[in-house]
């Protein structure tokens, strides 16, 4: 069977795009991909991907633009969707996976109009508005957040289940700003390094891009010796590695971090649509499976409080809670209703 996954835009669709493919490929597949000129796309996929093709299209965001933003990203979509039914067809593609993001529109609205099933997969709590318009055309609607949904749990990449393991002691402890960096959580980091380094903790951070070298200067003249990173594709391997983590809640990060048994203190995005990250972390709390604190002035002292919290428990339930191979079983349902057509 031949599938195209679209969307992208930052580390979170396209994690998701990257599990979906690896797992549609074991299971003798051939997948394209259909992305961006803009955000991280070509980061992810640009060299040495699993994909079949890739194709990067001009497309940006509509959401937060004034009136003649609207117009032009609106346009720019409009030729990425004539770009996207040109790729359908020459492809054979039979189903089209939406990872949601600005860059999923195109080949989405590509596949509604010739007819190609359309798959969705929304990867927050609260759903997106692109998700929303084509959720009633889609012909399945996945969501980790639902319920009554067919499949339960997240597309995680099979790495982080295989080095999953029940932390016990608060050796190393790592930062993640997501794929963006996050300037409240490096400031945070700064902040406490000095009584990590006192504690003898080790530091592993990714501060993003922009971020990097004020980051690493500020490190520099407190004299602490950390594991610095602007952006990595290793990420796995760093978390495998932490005792304890600190990072925002989108939601490809928070199930990751749950499938590897990683008790986690989030720091939500404040400024997300519809401050999903704040609602991707209620699962956590819910369960008593980590913390999550508004970004505020004693985030600080909230986080040192942490440090000497007891990991085994929530290690332990955090690894009962997740589930393995739900981007193979995403894939599975996928082939049985483009079969059943």
């Amino acid at each position: 069977m031949k599938f195209c996954i679209t969307g992208g835009g930052t580390g979170g669709h396209l994690s998701i795009a990257d599990a979906l493919c690896n797992a549609a490929i074991e299971r003798g597949h051939e997948v394209i991909f259909i992305g961006s000129t803009n955000g991280q796309d070509r980061m992810w996929f640009g060299e040495h991907s699993s994909f079949a093709h890739v194709y990067f299209l001009e497309t940006t965001g509509v959401v937060n633009q004034g009136l003649f933003g609207k117009i032009k990203a609106l346009y720019k979509i409009f030729k990425a969707f004539l770009k996207s039914r040109e790729l359908l067809k020459k492809h054979k593609v039979q189903a089209v996976i939406s990872v949601g993001g600005f860059s999923a529109a195109p080949a989405s609205f590509a596949s509604i109009f010739t007819a190609i099933p359309l798959f969705i997969h929304e990867q927050n709590a609260v759903i997106g508005k692109l998700n929303s318009v084509l959720r009633s055309r889609a012909k399945l609607f996945i969501s980790a957040y639902e319920k009554d949904c067919e499949i339960q749990g997240y597309p995680v990449k099979e790495q982080f289940f295989q080095t999953a393991r029940v932390r016990d002691e608060l050796k190393t402890i790592i930062f993640l700003g997501g794929s963006q960096g996050a300037k409240a959580i490096n400031d945070l980091a700064l902040h406490v390094s000095p009584i990590l380094k006192e504690k003898n903790i080790h530091i592993i951070h990714q501060c993003g891009e922009r971020d990097y070298e004020r980051v690493k200067a500020e490190y520099e003249k407190l004299g602490i010796k950390v594991e610095l990173y602007s952006f990595t594709k290793e990420v796995a391997s760093l978390i495998a590695r932490a005792d304890l983590a600190v990072s925002r809640a989108g939601a490809s990060t928070l199930w990751e971090l749950c499938a590897n048994g990683v008790p986690t203190f989030f720091v939500p995005y404040p400024h997300a649509a519809g401050d999903h990250q704040f609602h991707n972390a209620q699962f956590i709390l819910k369960h008593d499976l980590g913390w999550c604190e508004r970004e505020s002035e004693n985030l600080n002292e909230k986080l040192l409080a942490v440090l000497d919290a007891p990991l085994h428990s929530k290690s332990k339930r955090l690894l009962e809670n997740s589930h393995k191979d739900v981007a193979s079983e995403m894939i599975k349902l996928f082939e049985q209703n483009v079969e059943g057509n």
